[in-house]
């Protein structure tokens, strides 16, 4: 059954943007929609040896798809080959979308999307802040729905040093550029998506370790030793993370030259 869109204002439909939220969501690939039936036979890769993620080394474990690590801890993976997108401007769009109006988080799923907004709108619109450090720091707090409904979540987007990454991987041959960040809703998760030249476009990786959160200052587990995560939490964010960095890729080239110079 098709979902009913979030509500938006009069003053959201006058913005130039408002024709991303009215137009339909690009397809999920059947390919990605077939691993929703099951969890993945592969393991994600651990979290504490994260740092093979952004190298690219990580190719024996789960690359696409959800499940439960032996460990209890749920994952959540996905590749997006997005064409016509560039390093540039996935780098503006995180910053981008925490700002202004909600609705520039809305036209990314118009279905689940409700709001982002970033805790530093000075430090993200301040022009002497590069663009792919205008996360680090900076908390969105944002209502979404990933399955059960809508829920309220921050996610605390962080220096990758501070998340315990070898920042000497930033902007090799499998990471251009990334941002990391460790979220807090019914459970702590740490997300990390990084994105590098590929084809005529990007390829746009993503990882989630659920059950991991900043906790004391510290990135570690937040689960009881003897504690799983339930299936149906890594089922529902993969295929909500799916849905929309699907249509992301559909959107963003056209968005980036239309509003660029907007922040």
């Amino acid at each position: 059954m098709d979902k009913t869109k979030v509500g938006v204002s009069q003053e959201e439909k006058r913005l130039s943007y408002y024709k991303y939220f009215e137009q339909d969501l690009a397809p999920i690939p059947v390919e990605k929609l077939a691993f929703l039936n099951e969890q993945s036979k592969a393991r994600c890769i651990p979290f504490e040896e994260k740092n093979s993620f952004l190298a690219g080394t990580d190719t024996d474990c789960c690359q696409l798809g959800y499940g439960v690590n032996p460990d209890g801890m749920g994952f959540v993976c996905n590749e997006t080959y997005m064409p016509g997108v560039t390093v540039e401007m996935m780098d503006w769009w995180f910053p981008w979308h925490s700002v202004g109006s909600d609705l520039r988080y809305k036209i990314w799923d118009p279905e689940d999307h409700y709001f982002a907004r970033a805790d530093r709108a000075d430090y993200v619109c301040d022009p002497n802040v590069p663009m792919n450090q205008k996360t680090w720091g900076v908390t969105h707090y944002i209502m979404e729905d990933v399955g059960p409904g809508p829920e309220f979540l921050m996610l605390r987007f962080m220096d990758p040093a501070d998340y315990g990454y070898d920042k000497s991987l930033i902007g090799t041959e499998k990471c251009a550029s990334m941002v990391c960040a460790a979220g807090l809703s019914s459970f702590s998760a740490s997300m990390t998506h990084k994105w590098y030249p590929y084809k005529d476009g990007i390829m746009f990786c993503s990882r989630f370790w659920i059950g991991y959160g900043l906790i004391d200052g510290e990135m570690k587990r937040g689960l009881p030793e003897s504690a799983s995560v339930p299936e149906f939490i890594p089922k529902g964010l993969y295929a909500h993370n799916i849905k929309e960095f699907t249509n992301l890729a559909s959107i963003l080239p056209s968005l980036y030259e239309e509003e660029k110079g907007v922040f």
